[in-house]
């Protein structure tokens, strides 16, 4: 029986045979091609996927697509660089907002461009999984809801946390997302505004 090799191995074999230091979207997409020939077409990889891959291996990757996160230069790296996790959606956008707004405030145009495009990509990729029927539906319903947040965020940042506060307190929200016990904590994490003084 043969052994199975893995995409992400065949990716990596590819760039070394290739000595592909840099890779644009026609390297990507002859990644692709050489993929579809030795898998079977269905299997071959999304450009974002190699492209991750790439990047991860120390390529330059020059292309950006819709779900593939921009290049990220020193020195925004550091402190941009992921931060799309949606398990940690709202911590996410703090940091987002916290540094669109250190950069706006700096008219630093590039930093606060690429929390932006981070933002988006973001909401993208849970509009994709939001979409996608191979998902459980409870996910479905969390990346739609988180969709929204990156939506409501990119919309108008300013309104953002006041927004988020009022939103997790629905009715809506708490019937779908909450757990079955314990109250939702408002963004900043205060719980004791309905508390009764002791």
């Amino acid at each position: 029986m043969a052994e199975r090799v893995s995409r992400k191995h065949l990716i990596l074999e590819y760039r070394e045979r290739q000595h592909l230091e840099s890779a644009g979207l026609r390297e990507l997409r002859g990644i692709q091609n050489a993929l579809r020939e030795q898998l079977a077409p269905s299997k071959a990889p999304s450009l974002s996927y190699i492209a991750a891959v790439l990047r991860e291996a120390g390529t330059r990757v020059d292309c950006e697509d819709r779900y593939a996160d921009p290049v990220i230069p020193e020195p925004y790296r550091g402190r941009l660089e992921g931060v799309h996790d949606f398990a940690a959606a709202e911590n996410s956008i703090r940091v987002l907002d916290a540094a669109w707004r250190d950069y706006r405030a700096t008219a630093d145009r590039e930093g606060a461009e690429l929390a932006r495009k981070l933002a988006l990509r973001g909401r993208l990729r849970a509009e994709s999984l939001a979409s996608n029927p191979r998902v459980e539906r409870g996910r479905r319903e969390e990346k739609q809801e988180i969709a929204q947040w990156f939506a409501v965020w990119l919309e108008n940042p300013d309104l953002f946390f006041d927004w988020l506060d009022l939103r997790k307190r629905t009715d809506d929200f708490r019937e779908r997302f909450a757990p079955a016990t314990g109250d939702v904590p408002n963004s900043t994490g205060d719980n004791s505004a309905g508390d009764a003084e002791s």
